[in-house]
């Protein structure tokens, strides 16, 4: 279950909707009150918590959350409209593992919301991912494709590993560099193109399944095979 609390009807209903529809359970609050009301009975997987809120807003309801024992677990990601790079600063150093600003695409929020869970341990990795004749097996680290064994490298390994698991799912290029190569990392957005096109050429006609998104980044789409 997923708790989305934003006070905006119209964006609240159509993050419920686009969760559920993806197959994630959501619940969606209007204000603080009923929201910490709600934890008491039931704990959720992940908050996604709007900053901007009637009565508490959401920095309050933030660290209500860091600092008691039974919900300083889990993972939030905060939205809202505030851009400024003091209020993310504020939003991340106060304990948010990710920080969403609208207007924000549907499907980029479901795969940073999926990329937290993981992250946090709430969505446990399978094993094996296969996708049009192309297989991923994550504890081994081994590639095949239609059965031969395919070498990458570590990062090569990383890229395909993540676009898969977002099949159908635009991951832009610099979602792809701060997660893949890390915030720390100081190059630029050609080093997921060159990776990319080197990730294509090893993959042979499979390679065609990583689609490119003129201007924005990269996605694998096709029927799931596995």
């Amino acid at each position: 279950m997923i708790y989305c609390v934003e006070d905006d009807d119209n964006i609240r209903e159509l993050v419920i909707y686009t969760l559920e529809t993806t197959g994630l359970k959501a619940r969606g609050f209007a204000e603080g009150t009923a929201f910490m009301e709600a934890l008491a009975f039931d704990t959720p997987e992940l908050i996604l918590l709007d900053i901007m809120l009637p009565g508490e807003d959401g920095l309050e309801l933030l660290y209500k959350l860091k600092n008691s024992s039974k919900t300083k677990d889990i993972p939030v990601i905060m939205v809202t409209a505030k851009g400024a790079e003091y209020d993310k600063v504020i939003g991340l150093d106060s304990g948010a593992d990710d920080y969403v600003t609208k207007p924000f695409g549907m499907m980029e929020l479901v795969s940073r919301i999926k990329a937290v869970m993981r992250r946090s341990g709430k969505v446990p990795d399978k094993a094996d991912l296969e996708i049009n004749g192309v297989k991923v097996n994550v504890k081994k680290h081994e590639v095949t494709v239609n059965g031969k064994t395919v070498v990458l490298t570590l990062k090569e390994f990383e890229l395909l590993e993540r676009l898969m698991r977002n099949q159908n799912i635009v991951l832009t290029r610099d979602q792809l560099l701060e997660d893949i190569w890390g915030y720390d990392f100081d190059g630029e957005t050609r080093t997921v193109d060159v990776h990319i096109r080197t990730l294509r050429q090893k993959l042979g006609e499979s390679g065609s399944m990583i689609e490119t998104v003129r201007g924005v980044g990269y996605r694998i789409g096709g029927k799931d095979e596995g």
